[in-house]
């Protein structure tokens, strides 16, 4: 094998293990670890960023990346696609000075820190300087790394969470079906005042009886225990390493579809990173393909399968056996319940068709303050009239507006867009693995997700990172991004 190939190998298995041990640090701040470490774990993270970064920074890995390119043994078609990766995030790394690097760890932790207080009080003013400090950091990240990349700096920001896709990109999609909502949102209430309320469980819904099916239901659907664990955040989400996947969750006693397909949307995730292909574990392209992949992954789980008719009627069994006899576990009751449109506040509990709206106005306000356009201080009332002028709705808190989520307080600027490129994409890849499987909702019927996941695993997981997001799904389905299958999706499931 290439010999400079080898070395530089060597060195991205050394930085994915620094990284690994950082993002179990990070799932710990979140679940474990008492209120007095936050400062302490802050130092923490941000010395293994310095670490990670200087890996890949160091004056001999450009050496190594030249000889690679131009290397006399031939590298296969895996290996090729890894260098170029290499070179990209060597790209990235070099174009951000190392105390940054170590500033922005900083800065995000504890502003992430301060943020679950002020969201609990609902007081913005309470986190805004430190929001501040980190939307500063974060703009001249993004003005050190445009001109590297050759992108617009908030492009740039994009590319960190996948890679190919920008705002130009994105822009026309979500302007489209801003106006497709327009008009299907009314006719969706219209139909769905027709058919009549559902008829709510009576609860209450103990946690620890949701935690147990939440637990079944994910290793029904193929997350093993031995490679996982589930824990309770504030704010659900999927972390860890591959063979060592945290997923977390919350749990509402009056509610228990929360919980349920929130970890349904995270053993979505979980299965991904469980798919990767073991065989470039902790190289570049053995990752996951982007965050609007990840994304795909977890929706097509949590809403294309799990809120099908179809296993709706095995979650109905599952319900009953959990917490007892209940006429509102009815399948075509779940169905009203689980698929209920309504325009909300919360991003996380929307329904697949407001959902997009919440992403928009983030899309849309993150590049104002990346651009200056918009300052931290104003950026309460900002979110306040979009939610208006997108669904009708203002929050009456900061609670239920700006507070509500934890990416711009953690430094996560362009990450937002992936979630509705994923669902987009998740409807696409559904139709495809239905043509695939046309008995797949026999098996949905009796909770087996695994026809569809080992589908997943072909198509999508072992391709690890090593084609980009639209070529990933021209592979699998035969097109492109093509959102046309989204929009189909909500027309058949809520306007029919």
């Amino acid at each position: 094998m290439n010999a400079a190939y080898s070395r530089l190998a060597a060195r991205f298995t050394r930085m994915a293990t620094i990284n690994e041990a950082a993002a179990v640090l990070g799932w710990d701040a979140a679940t474990m670890m008492p209120e007095g470490g936050g400062a302490a774990r802050g130092d923490q993270l941000a010395v293994l960023a310095g670490l990670a970064h200087g890996q890949l920074i160091a004056p001999e890995v450009a050496d190594d990346l030249a000889t690679a390119e131009a290397g006399e043994t031939a590298l296969d078609d895996w290996q090729t696609a890894n260098l170029g990766l290499m070179r990209h995030a060597h790209t990235r790394a070099n174009a951000v000075p190392p105390d940054l690097v170590e500033a922005q760890a900083r800065a995000n932790s504890a502003c992430e820190k301060i943020w679950r207080t002020a969201r609990q009080s609902g007081d913005f003013a309470m986190v805004r300087d430190h929001l501040a400090e980190v939307i500063r950091l974060v703009r001249e990240q993004a003005a050190a790394l445009a001109p590297a990349l050759g992108l617009s700096p908030y492009d740039a920001l994009m590319d960190g969470y996948q890679r190919g896709i920008g705002a130009g990109d994105v822009a026309p999609v979500f302007a489209a079906y801003e106006s497709f909502l327009r008009d299907a949102l009314p006719r969706a209430e219209a139909i769905q005042a027709a058919r009549g309320a559902a008829v709510m469980p009576a609860g209450p819904f103990p946690a620890a009886v949701q935690e147990a099916l939440c637990r079944r239901m994910s290793a029904r659907a193929g997350l093993e225990a031995e490679h996982s664990r589930l824990d309770r955040s504030t704010h659900p989400f999927c972390g860890g390493t591959p063979t060592d996947v945290r997923i977390t969750t919350r749990y509402n006693e009056a509610d228990f579809s929360q919980s349920l397909m929130g970890v349904m949307h995270e053993t979505g995730h979980a299965l991904y990173e469980r798919g990767l292909p073991a065989a470039y574990a902790r190289q570049p392209v053995g990752e996951a393909g982007g965050m609007a992949a990840h994304e795909s992954q977890s929706l097509i789980i949590e809403m294309q399968a799990c809120r099908s008719d179809a296993y709706l009627a095995a979650m109905a069994r599952e319900l009953t056996a959990s917490f007892g006899a209940d006429p509102a576990f009815e399948g075509g009751n779940l169905a009203r319940l689980l698929r209920h449109v309504e325009r909300g506040f919360i991003r996380v509990d929307a329904d697949e068709m407001t959902y997009p709206a919440h992403v928009i106005l983030r899309f849309r306000l993150e590049q104002a303050l990346i651009a200056g356009d918009l300052a931290v201080a104003d950026l309460p009332g900002a979110w306040n009239d979009g939610m208006k002028g997108l669904l009708g709705v203002t929050p009456p808190n900061d609670t239920l507006g700006v507070l509500q989520d934890i990416h711009w307080y953690d430094g996560a600027v362009g990450y937002f867009p992936s979630y509705t490129l994923g669902a987009m994409a998740a409807a696409q890849l559904m139709a495809a693995a239905r043509r695939a499987l046309p008995d797949l909702d026999a098996s949905l019927a009796q909770a087996d997700l695994s026809p569809l996941v080992n589908w997943l695993r072909t198509n999508v997981h072992w391709q690890g990172n090593r084609l980009g997001f639209n070529d990933l799904l021209l592979a699998a389905t035969g097109r492109k991004l093509d959102p046309s299958a989204f929009t189909a999706h909500l027309t058949a499931r809520y306007l029919t």
